[in-house]
């Protein structure tokens, strides 16, 4: 039953990373439209917000929970199948942005994004597909990014767990086709949230969390593996990535004018004089 298509009817979503961005807007729409939601992240306070501002037939159930302590997320699933009913729609959204530079290159930052965008998604989908598997039947949907498609400026660390994500999925759903567990991929292009806030670049066809949510709800109805959206940009970005290398680093480069940008670290000089003149 590979074409199985969740419905409020038959059981909960569950959302990660909900407090902000797109899974927020995601959790109000699916509530929207009929689904007892379950949200998950860290901030207590903006879950419990979102569950007062929530309006429809569906409601939400707050449940905290960090998506890199694999024993949390097996905590959160017993209590979604014991306590509050069967789950049959997950959107394993969690994930965070940290821009990296060539040139000031951290460790922390990478093994933070791979954690929580990585290790994190999978520590949510092992349980989720054991319950799933169970009854025969579940919808699993991971966001990624166009970002995991080809190496943009800033993203390495972000970019490679996004990549990792959409190459996981296609090799997973193989199986989890036979095991009637439908699974998808969400590629956005640009939207805008806390994290895009952090871009250093012009961002083509930017659109809201709303219009996300909507795209992303329509086609968890939809019969196709990738959710990807605006397809203006999102296709283009495709294409682009099917380029020569030498052509498609110099389209970049001119896209995003990152050539002609000075150096991060002269950068960060540059704004310290801004500040204080007599700093050098």
């Amino acid at each position: 039953m590979t074409d199985f298509v969740a419905r409020p009817e038959l059981g909960l979503a569950w959302v990660t990373g909900a407090s902000s961005g797109i899974g927020r807007a995601l959790a109000l729409r699916l509530v929207k439209d009929g689904f007892t939601v379950v949200v998950t992240a860290r901030d207590h306070e903006r879950l419990v917000k979102l569950q007062h501002e929530a309006a429809g037939p569906g409601k939400i159930i707050v449940l905290d929970g960090d998506v890199t302590d694999p024993r949390d997320m097996e905590r959160i699933l017993a209590a979604i199948e014991y306590e509050h009913g069967s789950m049959v729609l997950a959107v394993l959204n969690a994930g965070v942005y940290i821009p990296v530079h060539g040139e000031d290159m951290h460790r922390e930052d990478f093994e933070k994004t791979f954690a929580v965008n990585l290790h994190g998604t999978v520590n949510c989908m092992l349980p989720a597909v054991r319950h799933m598997k169970v009854r025969g039947h579940g919808q699993i949907a991971i966001v990624s990014s166009v970002t995991g498609y080809g190496g943009l400026p800033t993203s390495a660390a972000y970019g490679a767990t996004k990549a990792a994500l959409i190459n996981m999925a296609e090799s997973l759903k193989f199986d989890l086709d036979k095991a009637g567990i439908r699974l998808q991929i969400i590629n956005p292009g640009f939207v805008e949230t806390e994290a895009t806030a952090k871009n250093e670049f012009p961002m083509p066809a930017l659109v809201s969390p709303e219009t996300a949510a909507d795209r992303i709800a329509d086609g968890l109805k939809s019969s196709g593996f990738e959710i990807t959206f605006p397809k203006r940009f999102t296709y283009a970005m495709k294409l682009v990535n099917l380029l020569p290398y030498g052509l498609y680093f110099w389209l970049i480069n001119k896209v995003t004018g990152w050539k002609a940008r000075p150096p991060v670290t002269a950068r960060h000089a540059v704004d310290v004089l801004k500040r204080d003149p007599q700093a050098v």
